[in-house]
């Protein structure tokens, strides 16, 4: 007998979601190992006494990236006949991680735009 097609849908959509959603992770994993390393090395190196900005704009752009692969894979979980609770908290969900997406690229730009113009500034000097 074969399966109902929302069944395999149901399964396939399942699947891909716990894909895209490893990635996320592996994504924030990779992020925070390479940032952790880079910010040893200059400090055994004492190359700054502080970290540069740099860092931490890869380190959030890294961030933003997992955000959108995680709501990728939540959005996929409720992709095949969802109920009225599971949109509800997709919506919640998708909210909250449009609104730390948000914020977060703010602040890169933000951030990003400071490093330039203090490169700006120490290239005239």
């Amino acid at each position: 007998m074969m399966p109902e097609l929302a069944t395999v849908l149901r399964m396939v959509a399942q699947a891909a979601a716990t894909l895209v959603e490893a990635i996320g992770v592996a994504i924030v994993a990779v992020a925070v190992v390479l940032t952790v390393v880079r910010y040893v090395t200059i400090l055994v190196a004492r190359q700054q006494p502080f970290p540069p900005e740099s860092l931490r704009l890869e380190l959030g752009r890294s961030l933003a990236l997992s955000l959108e692969f995680l709501l990728g894979a939540d959005i996929l979980r409720t992709a095949v006949e969802p109920s009225w609770e599971e949109i509800t908290r997709l919506a919640a969900i998708a909210a909250i991680r449009t609104a730390l997406n948000f914020f977060l690229q703010r602040e890169i730009a933000s951030e990003a735009a400071r490093v330039e113009s203090a490169r700006t500034e120490r290239s005239r000097d």
